[in-house]
């Protein structure tokens, strides 16, 4: 933003060089204002996408442990059904035979 007017007695007590400097200097000022509120912005921003990415990670590493000890669960659940059929046909093949 480009400071425009600067008051007649300010403009008389400093002088036409003196306004001008004074010009730079509250431009100046601006920018670097404008660039520090940008980069806090950013940082800000950035922190909390951090932040949003690792509570994402756990949720999804929560989930998928979860579901690894589900399917873990299930196949015991299989297999040992499996063994106990398995076991009962040849007890049952084994007393035919006989």
């Amino acid at each position: 933003m480009k400071i425009i007017t600067i008051p007649k007695v300010l403009r008389e007590k400093l002088g036409e060089d003196g306004v001008d400097a004074l010009i730079e200097l509250l431009n100046a000022s601006n920018e670097k204002l404008k660039i520090d509120l940008i980069e806090l912005q950013t940082e800000k921003y950035e922190r909390r996408l951090t932040e949003e990415i690792s509570k994402l990670r756990v949720e999804f590493n929560e989930k998928i442990s979860k579901t690894y000890a589900n399917i873990i669960k299930w196949m015991f659940i299989f297999w040992v059904g499996q063994i106990s059929v398995m076991t009962l046909i040849f007890f049952t093949f084994l007393k035919f035979i006989r």
